[in-house]
C-alpha cells in the first residue's frame, strides 16, 4: 500500500466516525417521546452537549519501517432541563429544579460569604485605635 492510500483510508475512517457524531447530537435526543396520562401530554426536553474530534498521520522509524494509525473520539453530556405540558389545547413550559445544582451553588455561595466575612473581621482587628482629642 502506498502512503497516500493509507492517507485516504484514515481520513475516510475519521470522517466516518465523525459522521456518528453527527448523528449522535440529533433532535431525538434532545426531545424525548410524548407520553399521554390522563388526557395530559408532556414531552421531556433536555440540554445536550458533545463534540468529536479525530486525526491520522504516519512516518518513518529510525529503521526506515514505515508506520501510520489514525484515532478518532467524541464525548456526549445530557442533563434534563424540563417538560413541554399540553393540555386542553394550551402548551406549558414546566423547567426541572435539579436539587443538587441548586445546593452546590447554595454552600458556594455560604463559603464566599463566611470568606470575605472573616476577612472583614480579621482587617478590622488589624487596625490601630484612632486617637481620640
Amino acid at each position: 500500500m502506498t502512503t497516500e492510500t493509507l492517507t485516504d483510508l484514515t481520513e475516510l475512517a475519521v470522517l466516518d466516525d465523525l459522521r456518528g457524531v453527527r448523528d449522535t447530537l440529533s433532535v431525538r435526543r434532545v426531545f424525548g417521546d410524548p407520553h399521554t396520562i390522563d388526557g395530559i401530554t408532556i414531552i421531556p426536553v433536555a440540554r445536550i452537549a458533545g463534540g468529536g474530534g479525530g486525526g491520522g498521520g504516519g512516518g518513518t522509524q529510525d529503521n526506515n519501517k514505515e508506520g501510520h494509525g489514525f484515532g478518532t473520539g467524541f464525548g456526549l453530556g445530557a442533563r434534563p432541563v424540563g417538560v413541554y405540558e399540553i393540555r386542553n389545547g394550551h402548551v406549558a413550559w414546566k423547567p426541572a429544579i435539579d436539587a443538587d445544582r441548586l445546593a452546590r451553588g447554595g454552600q458556594l455561595l455560604a463559603g464566599i460569604a463566611i470568606l470575605c466575612g472573616t476577612l472583614i473581621i480579621r482587617r478590622r482587628r488589624q487596625r490601630p485605635p484612632a486617637n481620640h482629642r
